[in-house]
Formats: C-alpha cells, structure tokens, sequence
C-alpha cells in the first residue's frame, strides 16, 4: 500500500491540468457551436427535440452518473466495504421504474418540465407552485455534492484553495449554461459519459490485473487486509430499516429527479424516450459493476488510512487508486475524467433549475404564459446565473461532506416530494388539485425535517448524544406519508374539472396527440 506522504494530489498536476484546460476548450468549442443553434425556448430547454433516443441515452447516463457514482461510492467501498454497494444497486435499479412507469407519459404529457405532466389537468398556478419548491429542494441538495467533489478535485489537482477550485467550477459551468442551453449540455454530458466510461474500465483492468483478472482473489485480499466484515452488510447500514429506507429513496428517488425527467423532452417520441432509457440502463448498470472494483481496489492498493488523510469524506479514493496503478499521468487522466462528470452533471441540474423557474413560474404564473421567446431565454438564463452562484454558495458551505452519502438525501426527497404526486396524477383519476399540492409540499418539507432530525444531522455533525428520528434517511416514513396525504385531501377536496380531464390526458398520454 501506498502512504500518505508519497501521492502527488495537493500539488499541481501538469497532465492533470493539461486535461483540465483540453477539456475546457472542448466545452467552450461546444458552447459556441449550440449557442449560434439556439434561438428559441425549445431549443434552450429541450435542444429543439431533435436528440436520438441512442444519443439520449448516452447523455441520461452522463447526467445520472455523477461525483456521487464515480467519486463518492467508490471512496464509500474503500472505507467501509460490502455497505457501500447499497448505494451502486440503488441508482441503478430505479431505472425499470422510469422505463415502466415515468418514460413515455412524461415525453408525451409535458413540454419542458416534470410540472407540466402534474399540472396537466389541473390547477396551474398552485401545483406548480409546489413542484417548484420539490425541484429546487432536490436541485440543491445534489448541488452541494457535486460541488463538493469538484472542489476536492480541482483543489488537489491545481494545488489551489478549496474554496478557489468551487468558483473555478462553477464559473466554467455558468458559461456554458447561460450559453448554449440543452443542445451545449447534452452534448457535453455525451462526450463525458463515454470519457467516464473508458476510465472506469481503464482502472478496472489495471486492478484486476494486480490480482490475475480475479474478482475473487481482489475480495480475499480485502478480506486479508481488513477482516472478513468488509465482505459481509453491517458496517455503515446496521440497521435493516436504515436499508430498506435507503434503498427506497434512491429505487424511487431516480423517477423523481428533475434534471433526469426533464431529459425526456428532449427526445422527438415516446419511442426514442423508451430507447434513451434502454441505452442509459445499460450503460449505467456496466459503470456501477466496476465501482466494485474500484472501491476494493483502492481499499487493498491504497488503504483506507491513506484516502481518509487526503480527504475525510473519502471521495478522493479514485484519482488515488490511479496513481497507484499508473503515476501522475494516470491520476492526471482519472481528474480530468472526474472533473469532466462533475460539470456535466453540475449544468444538468442548473438547466433543470432554471426551467423551473423561468418556465413554471415566470412564463406560467407571472406572465400566464404571454411572454415572447426572447422574453423567456433572458428569464431562463437570469436563472442559470442565480442558481450557478447557489452552487458556489454550497459547495462552499458544505465542505467535508461524503457525496454519495449527500446525493442519497436528495434521492429521498425526489422520491417524497416530487415521484407519489407524478404517480397519482398520471395513473390516478381522481387525484385533485389540493391532493397533489399537499402531496408535493407536505412529502418535501418531512422529508427535510426528518433528515434534520435523523442521527446523521443531530450525531454526526452537530454531535449531540441522540437523534429524535431513528433513521438515516427518511424515505421509508416520508414517502409512503406523501401517497397518504395525497389520497385522503383528493378524496376529502375532490375536483370535477381534474376528474373529466382524465380520459384527454389518458388518451394523451398513450397516443402522444
């Protein structure tokens, strides 16, 4: 194993920075490309509906898989071993359920938002109300991880201040936001998916060659090293409700995350939607096979000493495991790589953000939909600005935090907040306007007041001996409570305008016309 003294992240990185500016130039050279391509709201939201479903899928897997994936669940194996895997079968099996449930209604019921689909048949002004609240609840919490993984990044890479290496991030992904829209960030996230994916495998085969291309042999060396627990459940999740929450936020959390939905719009059908998720599903579930092996690799050829004095919430485990395996070169790859994720995904969830705003609230409410195009693309990218700098602010203000551990509460509120209400309006037809409302709002706010008052907040970081709420994360209450509140206030606040508008929307949203 490697020690501490002798890696070379801290300290700048040519090769490293090499890629880092390569990779910038790209971005610019693609921001300028879709800006002189994007001259309308459609194009800026939805990249003028002219993405494949091929494409489509690249581009959902480069927004789905994230610092959280590539940083956070690997340094989260090597640290605390089996435990850590819950969260690599957890995004991934939220997929069948967009495929089955959330796809094809959402591309043939909505525009440019997951508001459109839940607003469809009723009441505009407080539905979208509430879903921006779920959005923006949800956006905030997978900024702070993102954030925070780029600022490691760029920190250890450049040799520069944490809070130096968030502004620098966040100044690059507000530029090609602001500017190119949909079309510069879909491109972006393709060419970073396909970048991330060569790197995993990279490092995978460069592991397993360590141990004579044996998974097996690579689990008994951990074992070796750390005892047989690192095989076996009970290291971080020892509580079995704690599993089973967590595994619900992030199976049902996916179906609720707005930067993911509002990918389908993106798409000219309901049969490239349904494509887009074929092609994102497979690749993501070859990505998180490998962050195995990434996890137990850094923890036998690094250690877990080594990755918890570079970082203490353990995200640097992957650049680590690369310079083992292959010097400064590689780790300067496997950053740039990382780097090249964190920015994708960063731009996904401003741009979904944005929409949110300038669309469900300015165009939508203030405006009652008067507004010109041009109108709307100044309103949409005052808003990637403002949300830009919110993720500065964050990133910032949330350092040391583990990013997998900080996407898992977003995925419990996605899944709280905004999936029972798209659920229940799609599928349900007496859901009312009040029932969906009280769903998003009341499903969103206990979901953050239960992570507020859950061990995580009260223990960990605010060190007091016990926590009001027993578990980690809060999906297994906040979720099943969502479903309830919005049944009882439909049955108890029905709305005949909702119920006849059920049989247009149903035909809608089968037929797509």
């Amino acid at each position: 194993m490697n020690n501490v003294s002798a890696t070379a992240l801290g300290a700048p990185n040519a090769t490293a920075i090499g890629l880092f500016l390569l990779f910038a130039a790209i971005t610019i050279g693609i921001t300028y490309w879709a800006a002189r391509r994007t001259r309308s709201t459609e194009e800026y939201f939805a990249a003028g509906r002219q993405i494949s479903g091929p494409q489509n899928g690249f581009a959902l897997a480069g927004d789905y898989m994230s610092a959280a994936s590539f940083l956070g669940i690997a340094g989260m194996v090597a640290t605390s071993g089996f435990d850590g895997l819950i969260y690599s079968t957890g995004f991934l099996v939220g997929w069948p359920v967009v495929l089955t449930l959330i796809a094809e209604p959402l591309r043939n019921l909505g525009t440019y938002t997951f508001s459109d689909v839940v607003a469809y048949r009723l009441q505009q002004l407080p539905v979208r109300l509430a879903a921006v609240l779920g959005t923006l609840a949800v956006i905030s919490l997978y900024l702070i991880a993102q954030m925070v993984g780029a600022g490691n990044l760029i920190r250890l890479m450049f040799g520069v201040s944490y809070e130096t290496a968030v502004v620098i991030v966040g100044v690059v992904m507000i530029a090609y936001v602001l500017f190119g829209g949909m079309i510069a960030t879909t491109w972006v996230q393709i060419v970073k998916a396909a970048l991330l994916m060569v790197g995993a495998a990279l490092l995978c085969i460069l592991v397993l060659a360590q141990f004579h291309y044996s998974p097996v042999a690579l689990f008994s060396a951990a074992a070796e090293h750390y005892g047989p627990g690192v095989l076996a459940p009970g290291s971080q999740v020892s509580n079995p409700w704690d599993a089973i929450s967590l595994g619900a936020a992030l199976m049902f959390g996916t179906a609720g995350l707005p930067h993911i939905l509002n990918r389908f719009y993106t798409v000219q059908d309901a049969r490239a939607a349904r494509q887009s998720v074929f092609w994102a599903t497979g690749l993501i579930g070859i990505f998180y096979l490998m962050t195995f092996v990434l996890g137990f690799g850094a923890m036998v050829l690094v250690g877990k000493e080594q990755i918890l004095a570079i970082d203490k919430g353990a995200n640097m485990a992957a650049p680590l495991l690369a310079e083992v395996l292959g010097g400064t070169s590689l780790l300067g790859f496997i950053c740039a790589v990382a780097f090249a994720t964190i920015l994708a995904v960063v731009a996904g969830l401003t741009l979904s953000g944005a929409a949110a705003l300038s669309h469900d609230l300015w165009v939508s409410l203030v405006r009652k939909g008067r507004a010109d195009h041009s109108e709307q693309l100044k309103i949409a990218r005052l808003a990637a600005l403002i949300l830009g700098v919110l993720a500065i602010y964050l990133g910032i203000a949330f350092h040391g935090q583990n990013v997998a551990f900080m996407v898992g509460l977003a995925f419990a509120v996605a899944a709280s907040g905004n999936f029972p209400a798209l659920v229940m309006s799609v599928f349900w037809r007496r859901a009312s306007t009040a029932g969906m409302v009280a769903s998003m709002v009341c499903g969103t706010l206990l979901a953050l007041v239960l992570v507020y008052f859950s061990p995580t907040i009260q223990m960990d970081l605010l060190h007091r001996p016990s926590a009001w709420f027993p578990l980690k994360n809060p999906a297994l209450v906040s979720m099943p409570m969502s479903f309830v509140i919005g049944i009882v206030v439909s049955l108890l606040w029905p709305e005949a305008r909702a119920l006849a508008g059920y049989d247009a929307q149903e035909r809608r949203m089968l037929l797509g016309k």
